[in-house]
C-alpha cells in the first residue's frame, strides 16, 4: 500500500488550518459512507464531493485522488480494527478474555458498521490496497494470538479447538451484523439486535470453549 499523506497536511504537503482540518475530516467521513456502500470500484470522486458538500477541486486539494482517500481510510481503520485482539490479556482468565474479545467485536459491528463494510469490500476485491497491512500487522498478531490460545488449551483452561478457526469464527459471527446490516434489519423485523446477539454468542462460544 502506498503511503498516504500525513493526517495534518493536504496533498501538497502544506500545514493545514483548523478549517482545512475540518474539511479533510468531512471528506474522509463522506468517502467512508460512499466506499462502504459502493466499494472502491463503484465509488467516484463526484459521489464523495456530493456527500461532503464540497467541490471536486476541493477534494483534490486535500487528496491525490480516489485511491489516496481509500488508502487513508484503510490506514486509519487497521489500528482500530486490531486493537481488541491486541488487548487480550495473556495473564487474564482465558475464557473471560476471549468472551470480552467477542463482546467488543460485536460492539464494533454496531459502532462502526461502515468501517466493517469498507474492510470487507477491500478483502472481497483481493486486498489490493491493504495487502501489506495484512502481512505486516494482522498476520503476526494472529500468529501470537493463536500461540496464546493454544497454550491455554494445552494447560486445560479451554476446550480443544483450532485457535485459528476460532478467531475466524469470532470474526464471522460478529462482523456479520455490520456487513449484512440491511438483511439483519429485515429478518429481525424491527426487534432489538445487539442484546439478543450478545446472549446468543455468549452461549455459543462459552459452550464451545468451556473444557
Amino acid at each position: 500500500m502506498r503511503q498516504a499523506p500525513n493526517d495534518a497536511t493536504p496533498a501538497d504537503g502544506a500545514t493545514m488550518s483548523r478549517i482545512q482540518l475540518r474539511n479533510r475530516g468531512r471528506i474522509l467521513d463522506a468517502a467512508l459512507e460512499v466506499f462502504s456502500k459502493y466499494g472502491f470500484r463503484g465509488a467516484t470522486l463526484d459521489q464523495i464531493a456530493d456527500e461532503a458538500g464540497l467541490s471536486k477541486p476541493n477534494i483534490l486539494y486535500y487528496f491525490d485522488g480516489k485511491e489516496d482517500i481509500h488508502v487513508t481510510l484503510l490506514n486509519q481503520l487497521m489500528d482500530r480494527w486490531l486493537a481488541p485482539l491486541r488487548e487480550v490479556d495473556p495473564k487474564g482468565d482465558p475464557l473471560e478474555e476471549l468472551m470480552r474479545y467477542v463482546y467488543r467485536k460485536l460492539e464494533m459491528s454496531q459502532e462502526f458498521p461502515r468501517e466493517s463494510r469498507l474492510f470487507a469490500n477491500e478483502i472481497l476485491q483481493g486486498a489490493p490496497r491493504i495487502g501489506p497491512h495484512l502481512e505486516r500487522d494482522l498476520q503476526p498478531l494472529v500468529d501470537r494470538s493463536v500461540a496464546l490460545i493454544q497454550r491455554w488449551i494445552d494447560a486445560g483452561a479451554l476446550a480443544r479447538v483450532d485457535p485459528r478457526h476460532l478467531i475466524f469464527s469470532i470474526w464471522a459471527t460478529t462482523q456479520h451484523y455490520a456487513d449484512f446490516e440491511a438483511q439483519v434489519g429485515v429478518l429481525m423485523e424491527g426487534k432489538e439486535v445487539q442484546s439478543g446477539a450478545r446472549a446468543h454468542l455468549d452461549a455459543l462460544f462459552r459452550r464451545l470453549l468451556t473444557p
